[in-house]
């Protein structure tokens, strides 16, 4: 008998390690998904940011263009 409840000790034991896994895979599969979620954000937001920083560059190299073009009309 003592046998008998030195296993079911330890598969209790060994049943709440199990569940404790799940649990720290589904919270590490839920904090991957929100990580991926946030990377695709920021991605977009990168490719945003560097359309605009090459629209003003385009922009300040027009504005020296013509202020150069000024300088040698006068």
């Amino acid at each position: 008998m003592p046998e008998n409840n030195h296993e079911n000790v330890d598969l209790g034991v060994l049943e709440a390690r199990v569940d404790d896994l799940i649990k720290t895979v589904d919270s590490l599969k839920n904090e991957n998904s929100a990580l991926r979620h946030q990377q695709k954000n920021l991605i977009s937001e990168r490719a945003v940011l560097i359309e605009k920083t090459e629209q003003a560059r385009f922009r300040v190299e027009s504005m020296i263009a013509r202020l150069r073009a000024m300088e040698t009309r006068s």
